[in-house]
C-alpha cells in the first residue's frame, strides 16, 4: 500500500544541485528532498578542485566563456554558457553571504588553475575537499529548515506524468520494502551523472543514470550521451582501487611522466599538462597503450613538499595510507568521471514536461559541448539550479494530481545474484568497448551483449532488481547508439574509425522515445 505526502517542490538527488535548490525553494514553499542512498553520497562530495568563477580583476565573464567554448569543442551553445559565466559570480557571493567558507590567501579568496583555463579562477574550500565542504555546509542548513523533509534511501522508479505534465514521483525504500507517492507542484531532478556504470570510475555507486532513465520512459528528450568524459588522472592500484586526483594538482605545477621517465605532454598540447582533459585523457590512454603499461606517472618531485601538504591535505594522507608519497610521484591512469549530456532542458531547467524541471550533471543545459571545462560543473548546479526554482515560482500548476493507479513495487530477493552479476559484466563491457576510444566494432559488440543480457534477464514486472537492471541497460543503449551515430572524434568521444573532427557533426544529438536518434544544430551567438 502507498503512503502519500503531498509538497510544493519534490528534488530528487542530493548533490550541490538539490541541495542548493532545496534551500533556496525552502523560502517559497514546503520541499522534499529524495536521495537514493544517504545525505552525503554523490559526485559533489567527492569534488576535489572547486569552483570556476571569475572573482578577481584580471578575470572576466568574457575569457570565461572563451576557455569553456575551447574545451566543449564546438559544441557549447552560446547562451547557456553566456548565462553560467555572468551569473556564476553572484552564486558564489550567495554562498560566501550565507556563510560558506572559501580558502583565502592574504585576506583574499585562493584561486587555483586547472586544465583549459587561462586564468586562476578556481575558488576552492579545505584545500582539495571543496564538494565535502560544499556539501556539509548546505546540509546543516537543510536538516535546520522547518520547511524541508529529508528522505533518504528512497530509489525513485517511477515519474508521475500525464498529458505531458508531471505531479510527482513514486519511490521505493529497500531496507524496509516500503512504497511511497509524492505528489508535487514542481518536479526536479539533480540526480547527478551515469559514470558509475564503468568499472573504473571516479564516482560513487549511486550515479549509473536512473534520471536518465526516469526521464526517458516519459518521452523527454535526451542529448549527446555519447560523450563521457574520462578524468585523466585517477589513483591506479593492482587492485583496482582508486579515488580521483584532481586536475588543480596540475594546476599547481604537476608533471606526467610515462614509464620510461620521458615528459609526453609537451608534444602533446601548448599547455601541456594543462591542456583540456580529452586532451590529456587521451595522450595518457596513448602512452599506456604504445608502452603496454597499466598506468602513467603524476610527479610532483619538483614541487615543495610543505605547499603540496597544505594545498593537497586530504590527496596527501590517501596517497601516504597507500604507501606512496604523494610528493614525489604517483601512479594514475583515466577513469569515467563525468557525464557531458543528459536531459535536454531549457534555459531555466525547464524539459518538454511541464513542471519537471532537471539540472546539475543529469541534465544537458547546452554548457558543457563535447567536453567538460574543469570545475564548471559546480558552478552549473549553483547557477541552473536557482534558475530553476525561480522559474517554477513563477508558474502556476493548471489542476490537482489526477488520481494515478499503480502497482507497489516489490523485491525479489532470489535475483539479487543475477543482478549483480550483469552489472558487473557491463561494467567491464563498457570500460572495453566504450572507453576513451571507440570504434564500430566495438560498439556493436556492447550493443549486442546488451540485447543479449535484456532477453537473459528473468524479468519481473513491478520488481526492485528488474526495475534497476532495465534502467541501467536502457541508460548503455542510450550512450552506444549515440556513439555509434556520431561518426567523428570529438571531446570524450573519440572514434579510432574516425579520428578527425567533422563539421557535420557540429550538432547535439537527441534521442527520444519510439523516434530514430536525430541532430539539430548547436545555438550560436
Amino acid at each position: 500500500m502507498f503512503t502519500k505526502k503531498d509538497f510544493d517542490f519534490l528534488i530528487i538527488g542530493s548533490g550541490l544541485a538539490g541541495l542548493y535548490a532545496a534551500n533556496y525553494a525552502a523560502g517559497f514553499g514546503r520541499v522534499v528532498l529524495v536521495t537514493k542512498a544517504d545525505l552525503s553520497v554523490s559526485n559533489s562530495y567527492y569534488a576535489q578542485g572547486g569552483i570556476a568563477a571569475v572573482t578577481n580583476s584580471d578575470d572576466s565573464p568574457d575569457l570565461h566563456l572563451k576557455d569553456t567554448f575551447e574545451a566543449g569543442r564546438g559544441l557549447c551553445d552560446f547562451s547557456p554558457v553566456n548565462i553560467l559565466v555572468n551569473e556564476g559570480p553572484e552564486r558564489i557571493k550567495d554562498l560566501i553571504d550565507m556563510g560558506m567558507q572559501f580558502d583565502t590567501l592574504e585576506g583574499e579568496l585562493s584561486r587555483g588553475l586547472e586544465g583549459g583555463h587561462l586564468r586562476r579562477r578556481v575558488i576552492h574550500a579545505g584545500g582539495d575537499s571543496t564538494g565535502k565542504e560544499l556539501i556539509k555546509f548546505l546540509t546543516e542548513k537543510i536538516l535546520s529548515n522547518p520547511n524541508i523533509e529529508v528522505l533518504e534511501n528512497q530509489m525513485v522508479y517511477k515519474l508521475l506524468c500525464q498529458d505531458k505534465q508531471c505531479f510527482g514521483a513514486l519511490t521505493y525504500k529497500p531496507s524496509d520494502k516500503t512504497n511511497l507517492k509524492i505528489t508535487a507542484k514542481h518536479t526536479f531532478l539533480a540526480m547527478g551523472g551515469a559514470s558509475a556504470i564503468y568499472q573504473r570510475t571516479t564516482n560513487p555507486y549511486t550515479t549509473v543514470g536512473d534520471g536518465i532513465a526516469l526521464a526517458y520512459a516519459e518521452g523527454v528528450e535526451v542529448a549527446d550521451m555519447e560523450f563521457i568524459q574520462f578524468h585523466p588522472s585517477a589513483f591506479y592500484s593492482e587492485d583496482g582501487y582508486t579515488f580521483l586526483i584532481s586536475e588543480a594538482v596540475r594546476g599547481e605545477g604537476a608533471h606526467l611522466y610515462n614509464r620510461k621517465g620521458e615528459r609526453f605532454m609537451l608534444d602533446k598540447h601548448e599547455l601541456a599538462e594543462l591542456a583540456p582533459r580529452d586532451v590529456v585523457a587521451r595522450s595518457i590512454f596513448e602512452q599506456m597503450k604504445n608502452n603496454k603499461d597499466e598506468f602513467v606517472y603524476l610527479s610532483l618531485s619538483h614541487l615543495k613538499a610543505e605547499k603540496i601538504k597544505k594545498r593537497f591535505p586530504t590527496l596527501y594522507k590517501k596517497c601516504a595510507d597507500l604507501g606512496v608519497d604523494m610528493c614525489d610521484q604517483v601512479p594514475i591512469a583515466p577513469a569515467a568521471h563525468y557525464m557531458v549530456g543528459g536531459i535536454k532542458t531549457g534555459l531555466n531547467g525547464e524539459t518538454k514536461i511541464a513542471n519537471l524541471y532537471s539540472f546539475g550533471e543529469l541534465a544537458s543545459s547546452g554548457v558543457m559541448g563535447a567536453n567538460r571545462l574543469a570545475s564548471n560543473s559546480l558552478l552549473e548546479c549553483l547557477v541552473f539550479g536557482k534558475r530553476a526554482i525561480t522559474h517554477a515560482t513563477k508558474q502556476s500548476t493548471k489542476h490537482n494530481a489526477p488520481l494515478f493507479k499503480h502497482d507497489e513495487l516489490h523485491c525479489n530477493e532470489t535475483l539479487k545474484n543475477q543482478f549483480l552479476n550483469q552489472v558487473n559484466t557491463i561494467a567491464n563491457a563498457m570500460n572495453t568497448n566504450l572507453g576513451i576510444v571507440r570504434n564500430e566494432a566495438s560498439i556493436k559488440e556492447l550493443i549486442d551483449l546488451l540485447t543479449t543480457l535484456k532477453s537473459d534477464f528473468p524479468f519481473e514486472e513491478n520488481e526492485y532488481y528488474s526495475t534497476r537492471m532495465q534502467n541501467l541497460i536502457q541508460v548503455c543503449q542510450l550512450m552506444s547508439q549515440a556513439a555509434l551515430e556520431r561518426k567523428e572524434s570529438r571531446g570524450g568521444h573519440i572514434r579510432s574509425d574516425f579520428e578527425k573532427e567533422n563539421k557535420a557533426y557540429i550538432a547535439h544529438s537527441i534521442q527520444t522515445q519510439n523516434k530514430d536518434l536525430f541532430f539539430v544544430p548547436i545555438e550560436n551567438k
